[in-house]
């Protein structure tokens, strides 16, 4: 069985590599199985890159998965993206070894993208003073296996602007993504203004508000006037700004429907009309916190 090419467009990352503007999310896949049927539905719709996280506990599962599907569809380990990230426990002094873990578990060679997923640390409360350092040591050694070319471009997840800044005075490997929550409630203005300054990638998570946003009646309005599902019309607003996404599913149709983003346009009323819903709402944990 052979997969159609994929017609996904990419953003260019400061690494110079080309990245997927549409991924799979995989967090809650965690079955085998379960795994191995999301990903064939995925590269036969045409996602390239994949999105994962130790704490997700999937990374031996899609590493599995990729090593049997990436023949079937006719693909190398090249022609996909994997994401992962390392696990809060290992903020800090074991960061080398939850990395080392995470290239273990996959076992694919290298990773493409490897993010701090939070700038706290486990066990920690959010106001630590010992946070700052413990995100200092981690990012040190996300750039030594950046530097020994195991993980090929390292970034970072749940930051804040004032976390961002601290890391940009300090790193020697500037972050090539920052992933955050992203959506029409949530227009993080003033970490994309950060994002543009330091020339790095803003990728979306939880696009659809945890599914929440699905029933909002303006995008329900959208969605019917243009004739496309309200996710499609959530997932539309994003990449018609340049943002990277990654909508979780396992379901096949879903994640085949997730993938309809790039034939059609929203009309700039429209996409006024979806921004103006922003107040700044999180449907995920805070990182403001975390000092």
């Amino acid at each position: 069985m052979s997969s159609p090419a994929s017609s996904i467009p990419s953003v260019l990352l400061n690494t110079g590599v080309q990245m997927p503007l549409l991924g799979l999310g995989t967090y809650t896949l965690v079955d085998p199985e379960e795994v191995y049927r999301a990903v064939d539905a995925a590269l036969d719709a045409g996602y390239r890159a994949f999105d994962s996280a130790a704490i997700y506990q999937n990374e031996t599962a899609l590493g599995q998965a990729f090593k049997e599907l990436l023949p079937k569809h006719g693909l190398t380990r090249e022609d996909v993206f994997i994401t992962s990230k390392l696990d809060p426990e290992d903020q800090g002094e074991k960061a080398m070894e939850g990395a080392l873990r995470s290239l273990s578990q996959l076992d694919l060679g290298y990773i493409d993208l490897y993010l701090i997923h939070w700038p706290g640390t486990e066990g920690l409360d959010v106001t630590d003073k010992r946070n700052p350092g413990n995100r200092a040591q981690s990012w040190a050694s996300l750039e030594e296996l950046h530097a020994q070319g195991k993980l090929k471009a390292i970034g970072v997840s749940n930051y804040t602007p004032a976390h961002m800044r601290e890391l940009m005075q300090s790193c020697k490997v500037p972050p090539a993504v920052l992933q955050v929550e992203f959506h029409p409630r949530l227009c993080q203005t003033e970490l994309r203004k950060v994002c543009e300054e330091y020339q790095v990638c803003f990728q979306a998570f939880s696009s659809l508000g945890t599914g929440q946003l699905v029933t909002d009646p303006v995008v329900m309005e959208v969605a019917k006037n243009c004739e496309r599902s309200p996710a499609q019309v959530l997932l539309r607003w994003a990449v018609q700004q340049g943002v990277p996404v990654i909508p979780k599913s396992s379901n096949p149709e879903r994640i085949k429907d997730n993938t309809r983003l790039f034939d059609f346009t929203l009309s700039d009323t429209d996409m006024d009309g979806l921004s103006a819903l922003d107040c700044g709402h999180k449907y995920c944990p805070d990182a403001a916190l975390v000092v």
